[in-house]
């Protein structure tokens, strides 16, 4: 028998300790009414593949593994559940092949919802969907988390994009990361299809005109140990709700310790007063293969303090995300919705909301989306 400190070994046995694969929704027909207990939500269209769609070689039984499929990954809890149900849903309703997607939800060990809820859940609410549900355990960064400037960025499964390449199946080689207060309004899949060139591990629409000097603190960038870590790079601000993600090269370069290191440096020095987003800029900024900016219109919520209304920037739009304090079910509950929250309603699953039709809202708003919204 090979020694469990083999590099191998390592790597399983930290995926098993840090993750609990709990239940398996692999294309599971009817069951349930959608009505969990605190949640409603009504069935979603059962979104089929076309003709023209490729066939799996494992048609007859979908795998978690299957590397013809497109792997998305999101965070399933019940404070953003209504944002994940609508994001879910728009990516099938998008993808010119909804059968070729399959989901894997990260949930937290001590949700409110457990995950044997939060599983029948999606099951009803989308009968045919191809999906597995991994316990995150908290214990693995509850330690390394600080203070930000924002409560909710401090919740342990903000970091679960640490760690995918330990939670995910060892088989799964690429995934799309995407954060629950958002809807995609284009095909998934040429998001999908993005070329991760030069050895790059992530690829994530940058930002390079905005002050990137801002996301360190002064203390940081007078050190001249710590700041020169960017000196051989050219690093642009990138948003992390949105990334593709090489998992195999991640693995490799065991980027998730490179994040933690940070994370220590951190505590001790504060170098900074987000949360999860620094360590990445720290990692990766100057090195993320560029995406078209339509991918990630982000900063629909607003600040991190007043969660103010914003516009669209000029351009195309392929996915809307209300990064930020304000969130749009909240903001539509409240009936003080900002302008393009109404953009996000039509994907609203949730029994208890009106969905109105588009055609009651300014033509303004939709201006541009008519190929995605149909």
């Amino acid at each position: 028998m090979r020694s469990i400190f083999h590099p191998a070994a390592a790597v399983f046995l930290l995926h098993f300790f840090l993750t609990v694969t709990f239940s398996v929704g692999i294309r599971t027909i009817g069951g349930g009414d959608g009505s969990g207990p605190g949640f409603g939500f009504s069935e979603a269209p059962d979104y089929r593949n076309g003709v023209e769609c490729p066939v799996s070689v494992n048609k007859e039984v979908v795998s978690s593994c299957d590397p013809d499929l497109v792997h998305v990954a999101m965070t399933l809890d019940s404070e953003y559940l209504r944002g994940s149900i609508a994001a879910v849903h728009s990516v099938l309703r998008h993808a010119s092949c909804p059968e070729n997607v399959f989901f894997h939800f990260i949930a937290a060990e001590f949700d409110p919802a457990s995950p044997r809820v939060l599983s029948k859940l999606v099951r009803s609410t989308f009968p045919s969907l191809n999906f597995k549900i991994y316990i995150f355990r908290e214990d693995a960064v509850i330690n390394l988390i600080s203070s930000s400037i924002r409560q909710a960025l401090e919740n342990p499964l903000n970091y679960a994009r640490n760690y995918l390449g330990d939670i995910l199946d060892l088989c799964v080689d690429r995934v799309i990361y995407l954060d629950s207060d958002l809807v995609v309004v284009d095909d998934i899949h040429k998001l999908w299809n993005t070329a991760l060139t030069n050895s790059r591990v992530i690829g994530a629409p940058e930002y390079c005109h905005a002050n990137f000097t801002k996301y360190f603190t002064d203390g940081f960038w007078s050190d001249p140990v710590l700041s020169r870590v960017f000196h051989s790079r050219r690093p642009c601000y990138f948003n992390t709700g949105v990334m593709v993600m090489d998992l195999v090269r991640w693995r490799e370069g065991n980027y998730r310790k490179r994040i933690e290191n940070w994370m220590e440096i951190q505590r001790k020095r504060r170098i900074y007063e987000l949360g999860s987003l620094p360590p990445f800029l720290l990692v990766f900024a100057g090195n993320v293969e560029a995406i078209d900016h339509k991918w990630n219109q982000h900063g629909l919520g607003g600040d991190n303090v007043r969660g103010s209304c914003r516009s669209l920037h000029t351009g195309p739009v392929s996915l809307l995300h209300w990064s930020g304090k304000g969130k749009p079910w909240v903001r539509l509950d409240a009936r003080n919705p900002c302008p393009l929250d109404h953009l996000w309603k039509p994907y609203d699953l949730y029994k208890g909301s009106s969905i109105k039709d588009r055609s009651s809202f300014p033509s303004s708003i939709f201006l541009g989306f008519s190929s995605y919204l149909s």
